[in-house]
């Protein structure tokens, strides 16, 4: 690993089972340099108090720090800092798409259109949302080479679509779909573009302008960030015609009796305490990443996806999906004939390599794949080629360990 990283990232530097760790589970989550974790020590030891609640010192600076960490939020998006709600994760900000949008604009006959790789989290609440409303729910299906198929988009996405939801790359696959042509080609037929960018924000550089997306999504955590904090971009216009999703504190303007008038955005979504050490480790994440800067990143993550897939394909009973195409980054799912996905990040876990076996949240998806689980390895840039070749020798003991070599 380059110095430069590990230093950062003390706990990379931890063994498992007596053997130097190779973390490839970055898609569920990523782990955090000592930056982040000093960003919200300093916030709970400095300036720990209820924002926009008080007038007294603590509780300005801990306003200070939300609302900062909400412009640089803002500016790294390319967004107004009004059109950022802060959320607890991916999964709070689409339910909250759903409920606010989906349930008070959708009708019987409208249809929602999402692709057959979307993590349940884009997947889910638009089942809810078409039940509720009596709106079809339509999916897009994939190519052979597990992109998303052009014909089935020009064939489904209709006047009819009034909501595209997309994750931008998927947690299974690793390819990026062009969301910025789908969004164009949503709009003409007058649908809003609803975009899952858990799996991209962390990786690649975003920007809601450019890619003219109506919502975005995404979760601090699988980009340095701590847990419980996470982000809805919304355009403005859209944001302000929705009801609030939760209500309660700190979202409201003035409260009777009998009714509430709302506050402007984004407080309207922001009911209750915000997890403002979150928001904190959220910025200093996103400061680490500038500093490591996208086109790097990207340019590790590929040379670490293609060295792998390589090795892997020289492996006669490993089977890999979504490997063919030139869009894809650091995520590989694959599977050793014979052997339980469960049964193969087992045997790994015992060689210090942590892979992660199952669904991933996608069902839909490995039911079109013609399998019930695959293993899924995902590297972040602080991963180096050592630990791909780990994960190569170690696959290669599977079989013997299984008694099937």
């Amino acid at each position: 690993m380059d110095k430069n990283f590990l230093k950062d990232f003390p706990i990379l530097r931890n063994t498992m089972n007596n053997r130097p760790l190779a973390y490839l589970d970055n898609s569920a989550t990523t782990q955090k340099p000592e930056s982040v974790v000093r960003s919200i020590c300093g916030y709970y030891g400095g300036c720990n108090a209820n924002p926009h609640r008080g007038v007294y010192e603590l509780s300005v600076r801990a306003t200070k720090v939300y609302e900062d960490a909400r412009k640089k939020v803002a500016k790294f998006l390319n967004a107004n800092p009004r059109e950022i709600i802060f959320t607890k994760n991916a999964t709070e900000s689409l339910n909250l798409v759903a409920y606010s949008f989906g349930l008070n604009n959708l009708h019987v006959g409208d249809e929602i259109l999402i692709t057959i790789a979307e993590h349940h989290s884009n997947l889910v609440p638009w089942q809810r949302v078409a039940r509720a409303t009596g709106a079809t729910l339509n999916y897009i299906y994939l190519s052979a080479d597990g992109n998303l198929s052009v014909k089935e988009i020009e064939k489904k996405l209709t006047r009819r679509t009034k909501i595209l939801a997309v994750t931008q790359i998927s947690n299974v696959l690793g390819l990026v779909n062009d969301v910025k042509t789908l969004a164009a080609s949503a709009h003409e037929v007058g649908a809003v573009v609803v975009v899952d960018g858990a799996q991209s924000v962390p990786h690649i550089a975003v920007d809601v302008q450019d890619l003219d997306a109506d919502f975005l999504v995404f979760s601090g955590h699988k980009m340095l960030a701590p847990m419980g904090i996470g982000v809805l971009f919304g355009k403005k216009k859209i944001l302000e015609e929705m009801p609030p999703f939760l209500f309660g504190g700190d979202m409201i303007e003035y409260v009777e009796e009998q009714t509430t008038t709302f506050a402007e955005l984004p407080q309207k979504f922001e009911a209750g305490t915000q997890n403002v050490g979150g928001a904190a480790g959220l910025s200093a994440a996103i400061d680490y990443l500038r500093g490591v800067g996208f086109a790097e990143i990207e340019r590790i993550e590929k040379d670490l996806a293609t060295f792998a897939v390589a090795e892997l394909k020289k492996i006669p009973y490993v089977e890999l999906y979504g490997c063919e195409a030139e869009n894809k980054i650091g995520i590989i799912a694959f599977n050793v004939r014979g052997v339980h996905p469960h049964d193969v990040a087992t045997i790994l876990d015992a060689e210090g390599v942590a892979i992660r076996a199952g669904h991933h949240c996608a069902q839909p998806l490995m039911k079109f794949l013609g399998q019930n689980a695959t293993c899924r390895a995902s590297f972040y840039f602080y991963n180096t080629r050592r630990d791909v070749e780990r994960l190569i020798e170690s696959i290669q003991k599977v079989r013997g360990v299984m008694h099937l070599a």
